[in-house]
């Protein structure tokens, strides 16, 4: 997704948008861990020679990477794509982050498992970057509580602690959401925000 895709369809959700290599490393790392996947095993599935596949990916570990920075960078796009829909009414903006974390942690769940359960393996510069993008993420919605809470909009005494636990309810969609299931990401998005209004102590 591009900044101006993300403008206007921070919603929308392409059945495929990664790379075919990187779509094949995915679904191994889904089956077998990142430990327990070998280049081998990539390259075949994907219908390339190891060397073929180090042509594009210099490594096991550049594939990880490749993944968990197009996981951070979209779900980014689409967070102030959706801070910037809701403009300058803190309720509303609230809802909307709510709103575009569950539906990319249920539209983009192995995805986003991986880029969460997976940070044990990112080494060196590659696992400061992750955690500098996961805070930078964090931070929406710290500051989206806290001017909530200043506002006497949200009413709990712990703000910091509130957006934490709030953004932790969304990511774990991606932990047991399966498509098919009982309800729709838009149908669990709306659920979610009913329940993170209760966490942040939203005022009727």
């Amino acid at each position: 997704m591009t900044e101006t895709d993300a403008g206007t369809a921070w919603r929308t959700y392409a059945d495929r948008d990664l790379p075919p290599i990187l779509e094949t490393a995915l679904a191994c790392f889904v089956e077998h861990g990142y430990h327990g996947t070998t280049i081998r095993t990539v390259a075949s599935r994907a219908g390339l020679s190891v060397p073929g596949l180090y042509y594009h990916y210099a490594s096991k570990q550049a594939l990880l990477v490749a993944l968990v920075s197009h996981a951070m960078d979209d779900l980014w796009r689409r967070s102030t794509a959706a801070l910037r829909e809701a403009g300058d009414d803190v309720r509303r903006r609230f809802d909307l982050l709510v709103e575009c974390l569950v539906l990319f942690h249920a539209h983009r769940r192995d995805l986003a498992f991986i880029a969460y359960s997976e940070i044990r393996s990112l080494t060196g510069d590659a696992r400061a970057t992750y955690i500098a993008a996961r805070d930078r993420q964090q931070r929406l919605m710290d500051h989206v509580v806290e001017s909530g809470v200043a506002q006497g909009v949200f009413t709990t005494p712990y703000p910091r602690e509130a957006g934490r636990a709030i953004v932790t309810m969304c990511t774990g969609v991606s932990q047991w959401y399966r498509a098919g299931g009982e309800h729709s990401p838009p149908e669990l998005a709306e659920r979610y925000r009913a329940m993170t209004r209760m966490t942040a102590g939203a005022r009727p």
